[in-house]
C-alpha cells in the first residue's frame, strides 16, 4: 500500500519509496530540495521531479557556491533552456537563495538549524486520507518566517510545507500506506 497520490507513474513511485518524507540531513540535499520546492511553487511536483535532472545539470549540481556567483549571462542561458522551469524571478530567487544557504553555512550547521524547528525529530502525523492533509502548518508558518529572516525569497508556507514533507520532517504518509513507519 503506498499513498495514492504517487499514481501509476514510475518515477513517482520510485520518489514516494525512496524519498518522500525519508529524514534527510544532508545540507545539498535539502539545499537542493528547497531550490526544487521553489521552482515547484505554482506547479504540481510531478513536473519538477521530471525535470530534475535537467535541473541538476542546469544549476551545476546545486553548488551554492556556483549558484550565488551567476551573472546576468547565466541567467540569460538558464531562461532559454527548455529543460527547466524558466521564470525569471524563480531564478532570481535561486541566485539569492544560494547566497542566504551560504551565509547560515557559514554560522553552523543548516541541516541544524532547519531541524530545529521541528525539535530535531520527525513530526509523525495520522493521516486517513490525503484530504487530511493541510497545505501548510504552523510549523511551515514558523519556519517560512525563519527563512526569511535569513534572507530567503519565494519560499511561502505552503512551499516549506512540501519541503518539510519531502525531507522527513513531517511524517505525512497516510497511515494506511506501507512507508508510514
Amino acid at each position: 500500500m503506498r499513498c495514492p497520490w504517487c499514481g501509476e507513474d514510475p518515477l513517482y513511485i520510485r520518489y514516494h519509496d525512496e524519498e518522500w518524507g525519508r529524514p534527510l540531513y544532508d545540507e545539498d540535499k535539502l539545499f537542493e530540495f528547497l531550490i526544487l520546492e521553489t521552482f515547484q511553487a505554482g506547479l504540481s511536483w510531478r513536473t519538477i521531479l521530471h525535470k530534475r535532472e535537467a535541473f541538476r545539470q542546469a544549476l551545476d549540481n546545486f553548488d551554492a557556491a556556483k549558484i550565488a556567483r551567476y551573472g546576468e549571462d547565466k541567467i540569460q542561458a538558464l531562461l532559454t533552456d527548455t529543460g527547466i522551469i524558466r521564470n525569471r524571478s524563480k531564478i532570481l530567487a535561486t541566485i539569492n537563495n544560494a547566497q542566504a544557504y551560504l551565509q547560515l553555512r557559514e554560522q553552523g550547521s543548516f541541516a541544524e538549524w532547519l531541524w530545529q524547528h521541528v525539535d530535531g525529530k520527525t513530526q509523525h502525523n495520522q493521516r486517513q486520507s490525503v484530504a487530511d492533509i493541510p497545505v501548510y502548518t504552523p510549523a511551515a508558518e514558523a519556519l517560512t518566517t525563519s527563512l526569511k529572516k535569513a534572507g530567503f525569497k519565494f519560499v511561502g508556507p505552503a512551499t516549506v510545507y512540501a519541503f518539510m514533507q519531502a525531507t522527513g520532517m513531517v511524517n505525512d504518509h497516510l497511515v494506511s500506506c506501507d512507508f508510514y513507519e
